[in-house]
Order: C-alpha cells, then structure tokens, then sequence
C-alpha cells in the first residue's frame, strides 16, 4: 500500500504507526509467501496452518437461526462470508462485515486491513473515519475505488465515494465518474444517514490478543507474536533442504586440481560440494568430508519452535508440533488440556458479536434504504449455537440437570427427554419417556 498517495487522495492522515504499517506488511507477506529462497523456505506454510485450524475448529459445530424473517436472511448472507471474514481477522487482526443494500435485502463485504487507512478514533480505540480502497480492471484501465466512512457530530455516519483511473495497476491515476464503471453506476459521491447507526456501519471481528507491536488501539494477528519462531523456522528448512540437496559428500580439493578453462580462468564448480585449499597442495590432495545428515537435529529443533509457537499463541500443545495429529473438533478440543479451548473461546465469541452486530446494523440500514421488510432486532432474537463444543459441554450440563432432579427443582421426565432428544412439553410426551427411560415409575404407577 502506497500510504501517502493514499493519504493525498484521502486528504487525510493514517494514524497507524510505521511500526504497524512494517508489521502488517510482514503478516501478509508471510501467509502469501510461496517462493522460497537460499536463506528461507516457506513451504511450511505456518500462518496458512494456524488460521486454518483455528477458523475450521471454531466453526466445527456452529449454526445460528432466528425465528425472524427479515433476521434468518441477514444470517445467511453472513454466515456465507463466515470463513473470509475469520481468516482476514486472524491474518490482520481486524476484518469487517460491511453490508451492501440489494433489491432483495442485504449481502456482506469483507472489509480487509491491508487495504484499509485509519484516520481517527474514539476513546475505546474503535475506529470511527476509515478510508478503504478496491481495485479492478476495465478495458485497458486500472480503476481503484476509495470509500472513506465518517462519523461526525451526534453519530450520524457520511460515506464519500472516489474512482480514479490509471494506465499501471501502480498508481492511482486520475479522477473518474462513478458512472464510468458498472458495478458504482449507481453510488452517490457522498450521503450522509439521517439516522445514527452506531460507528461506521460495519461489523468488526477483532482478534482478541493484546498489541504486541507499538502497544496502540491496532489489533494484530494472530500469529504476531510467533513472527519471528516463524522465520526461524523457514531458515531451518532452507538449511535442511540445502543438506539433502548436496547429500553426505563434500570434496576437498587443492586448488591447482580444479581445472580451467580456455581463458586461464578455473572452471566454477559448486561450492556447496567442492571446497578449494591453496595452502600446501602435495599435503591436501582430495579428501572426502562426510558427515552424518542432521535430520533429527533438524527436526528437533523444528519441533520446538513450533511448541513455543503454540505456547505463546495459546494453541493446544501439538496442535501444530505433532505431525500426526488429527483434526480435531470443538468438542474434542474442549476435553483437551491446556490453553487452546480459552482460544476458541475467543475466536467464537469474536464471530458471534460480529455476528450479532451485523443484523442489528442491518436492521437500521435496511429501513434507512427502504429495503421490504426491514426492522430493528432484538439482540435475543438471534440463536447461536456452538454445537457440543467451547462454548457448550454436554456433559457439564447434563451433570447440572442431574443435580437439579437430585434436588426436585426439576422434573426427571424433562431432564431425561433433553438428554435423549426427545419432547417432554406434554403429559403424553413426558409419560413416553417415563414409558422408555423410567421403568421403575411406570410400577410404582401401576
């Protein structure tokens, strides 16, 4: 990102630090990263690997419903952005659910901070003037869009909407019409909403990790802390590579052994391989240098990065360090020890207040745009369910309902059809499950 080109287009002045700016460049960088190099090998992938087992394990049981109409349609426009949005957060430290009015409701854009300036905040630290860009291709022309989010005096939100137009996909260019593209024909250069809608309209997730960068407002990654076991790591890689590449031998040779071409130069030959000593020919001669592969030092000592960097993540131990480790469920991860499932925990409760957030934006938005059937929600309208997971464990609350039947505050026959998933609203239903489960009281009955 160019930030000062930006800045001029913006005619503003990003708050982030350079320490941040380098930081979410590095963060970036190293989750796209694929092309390895003599000093670093990537292949490893382990940012790509630690968002998706956090993202997949978050979501592994999870649904959210609502009885609500207009509320169930936002919910799938948002869970259909679920998996972009979490990775984005975890890469970056914040990402957004940013809602775009259609005919027929709402959908969701996921807003990305490696292209996203903050301008200002608000004593919480959320952000509350935000500029943002989108880039495409038309014809034989870059276009790059700037949407710049306001909230001024009394809340009420204004959104500013820029197209410019250059020949190199480096530059921003010229200023262009909105109408010059198809998909902003229809924006306004600026509006203002009648209506405070809370911030700047858009539904953050915000990795829940303190800022171990400069210490401001900024979220990061999730794997900032473990940045530099990371690049440790790919060195290792590239050393170890670079061993089996040249296999046990290494030949020492004197120098005047080595040929030379027709120019009187000695011939290159790989120094990986072949050493050259001019000191005492006649005593050098050749002599093979053959070492044992340090694989297991390698991978030992891999393998400890890789506990440490769970260790400062809060991952489950072995997570990333085993190898051999199957995936594993919420649940799964529950009946674990160690950290990990307080990580969840984390993680799902950063979704589910995007989440929530989101419908209620929707809510005020939808009215504000007309959109049929548009209403403000009720937060307690939204059922979110984890599953038998971080957030619920089955077994904890069966021992609950145990306790409460020990204590006659609830009737066995309901205790009993919540554990076998069977209705016990009726008399008919609760006399079924005593039919089935309780055959001692079905005697006594008798």
């Amino acid at each position: 990102m160019n930030y000062a080109e930006f800045e001029m287009a913006f005619h503003a002045v990003d708050t982030t630090s350079d320490m941040m700016k380098a930081a979410i460049q590095r963060w970036y960088d190293m989750y796209y990263e694929k092309e390895a190099t003599e000093e670093s090998d990537p292949c490893q992938r382990i940012p790509y690997t630690i968002v998706r087992k956090l993202a997949k394990t978050a979501f592994s049981e999870y649904s959210a419903t609502s009885k609500d109409d207009f509320a169930s349609s936002v919910i799938r426009a948002a869970d259909s952005k679920k998996q972009k949005a979490m990775h984005k957060a975890l890469i970056g430290g914040i990402s957004g659910l940013k809602p775009v009015p259609t005919k027929d409701g709402f959908r969701f854009s996921v807003v990305d901070r490696s292209v996203m300036l903050v301008f200002a905040r608000d004593g919480d630290g959320v952000p509350v003037d935000i500029g943002t860009y989108e880039k495409s291709t038309f014809g034989r022309f870059y276009y790059t869009l700037l949407e710049r989010r306001t909230v001024g005096h009394g809340g009420y939100l204004t959104i500013t909407n820029k197209l410019y137009r250059s020949q190199d996909d480096g530059t921003l260019g010229s200023p262009a019409p909105l109408t010059e593209l198809p998909q902003y024909a229809g924006m306004m250069e600026e509006y203002t909403f009648q209506k405070p809608v809370g911030g700047v309209g858009i539904a953050w997730l915000k990795t829940p990790i303190e800022n171990c960068v400069d210490g401001s407002a900024d979220c990061v990654s999730v794997y900032a802390p473990a940045v530099g076991l990371i690049e440790n790591i790919n060195r290792n890689e590239a050393q170890m590579n670079g061993e089996f590449d040249r296999g046990k031998s290494r030949i020492i040779a004197s120098a005047d052994m080595l040929e030379f071409d027709g120019t009187g130069k000695r011939k290159k030959l790989s120094a990986d391989v072949f050493t050259a000593v001019d000191e005492a020919p006649d005593e050098v001669g050749i002599t093979i240098f053959s070492p044992e592969l340090r694989e297991q030092s390698f991978l030992n000592r891999k393998r400890e990065y890789l506990r440490n960097a769970e260790t400062i993540i809060g991952l489950k131990r072995g997570l990333l360090s085993d190898v051999e480790a199957e995936e594993r469920t919420a649940t799964e991860v529950t009946s674990s020890e160690g950290d990990y499932n307080l990580t969840i925990i984390d993680f799902q409760q950063m979704w589910e207040n995007a989440l929530r957030e989101a419908v209620r934006l929707c809510g005020i938005l939808g009215q504000l745009y007309h959109i049929p059937g548009a209403h403000e929600v009720p937060d307690d309208s939204v059922v979110i369910d984890w599953g038998n997971g971080v957030l619920f464990d089955e077994e904890k609350t069966w021992a609950d309902y145990k306790d409460m039947v020990a204590s006659g505050l609830l009737k066995p026959e309901i205790a009993l059809g919540w554990r076998f998933n069977m209705p016990a609203d009726t008399p008919a239903q609760q006399e079924k499950i005593r039919k089935m489960y309780m055959p001692g009281a079905v005697e006594d009955g008798e």
